[in-house]
């Protein structure tokens, strides 16, 4: 998986399609990511205690990495990411622009 916490990326189904947001969460195992304030969903939660209310939370729900593009920094633009080998180390390299980043 390409994608890294802290990445720019734009949703490309669902709900907030087109919507960009940032990566706060990676998971390569299950091949998902989690958008900041993008695919919210809410959970009632139960009062545990005498005397506390029950609440709404609202989350992120995580998105499969095939459904999320990420933003190049450089051209502002969603784009897919290739891999280029440097003398010692893998870099990700925008197929639009072709600028490491």
């Amino acid at each position: 998986m390409l994608l890294k916490k802290g990445d720019t990326v734009k949703i490309l189904t669902g709900k907030d399609r087109g919507k960009k947001g940032k990566v706060l969460e990676v998971s390569p195992r299950t091949n998902r990511v989690v958008v900041e304030n993008l695919n919210l969903r809410t959970r009632n939660v139960r009062a545990r205690r005498q005397g506390e209310k029950g609440q709404r939370i609202q989350f992120a729900a995580p998105l499969h990495a095939s459904n999320v593009m990420m933003v190049c920094p450089k051209c502002n633009r969603a784009a897919r990411l290739g891999v280029q080998r440097t003398k010692d180390r893998l870099e990700r390299v925008c197929r639009r622009c072709h600028e490491t980043l």
